[in-house]
């Protein structure tokens, strides 16, 4: 179980380098358009890997998952990552473990263990102290999306604990996403408009984000949701600290002791909300 909770953490891992390259070489003035060519050639990749078709009652369920926590969480994101500091946005983010637990007590009419609504707490209250800065000012826009992406994806996530099985992770991953850039292009060109043409640095960028940053980091979190429930959502926690250490090595900057502590209690949460979501 420990492998597959290692090869989970690499998902989040690799989602923690997304704002940079975001940030730093796409397009930040058209954020739901580099959404959507996110997604969908992600989804294409991983297609012509495993070019096969699911029934129409696993496509029809994909569909919904896709349009959660493809769709709709990737146009929230951006558009939070365009409007807010990146520190404010990880740390409204971070409420996913909590909405998810909560969600999925709901459902199975299990009330969720204390231990897991505590390790919830403290992963929020890490990431604050791990990634906010004094100057960071709240945008109504930017915590609206920022609020409305972790509760996209903390639906996609209890969505594909309870149907996912329906197809193998591979499958499962490859239909969000297509379904997910699909549903998302259209509004995106409606909306923002062709963007510049790429250069050489906008092409690095979508290069490590299409195959790496999203089609492989969503099939290993998607196969980690499979196999350890909702509780692999508190993985999710280790994608500030990831963004954090980018940007303190770009910075040449090294962490406060306000900062450590953040990051213990991130660990300590993200430890505790899995092996209590195992033993569970």
């Amino acid at each position: 179980m420990l492998r597959t909770i290692l090869i989970t953490l690499l998902g989040p891992m690799l989602w923690g380098t997304t704002y940079a390259v975001f940030t730093e070489t796409l397009p930040v003035s058209h954020p739901l358009l580099v959404g959507a060519l996110r997604a969908l050639p992600a989804g294409l990749i991983l297609l012509a890997l495993n070019p096969r078709l699911p029934s129409a009652a696993a496509l029809t369920r994909h569909a919904v998952i896709g349009a959660s926590n493809i769709g709709l969480f990737f146009a929230l994101l951006f558009v939070a990552a365009q409007r807010l500091p990146g520190g404010l946005a990880a740390t409204l983010m971070a409420i996913q473990p909590l909405v998810v637990i909560l969600a999925a007590g709901w459902l199975t009419a299990r009330a969720p263990h204390p231990a897991q609504i505590v390790a919830g707490l403290a992963g929020v209250a890490g990431v604050a102290l791990l990634v906010l800065a004094p100057g960071d000012r709240p945008d109504l826009i930017g915590v609206l999306a920022a609020l409305g992406g972790a509760l996209a994806m903390a639906a996609g996530t209890v969505l594909i604990d309870r149907w996912g099985r329906m197809g193998t992770p591979l499958e499962t991953t490859t239909w969000q996403l297509i379904f997910g850039g699909a549903m998302l292009l259209p509004v995106a060109l409606v909306i923002e408009g062709l963007p510049p043409v790429p250069g050489v640095r906008q092409a690095i960028g979508y290069l490590w984000l299409m195959p790496i940053g999203t089609a492989f980091a969503y099939y290993v979190w998607t196969r980690g949701i499979g196999r350890l429930g909702p509780s692999a959502v508190y993985l999710a926690l280790a994608s500030p600290v990831v963004a954090t250490v980018i940007g303190a090595v770009a910075l040449g900057e090294w962490f406060t002791p306000a900062q450590w502590i953040g990051m213990g209690l991130v660990i300590g949460a993200t430890a505790a909300g899995v092996s209590v979501g195992r033993r569970g």
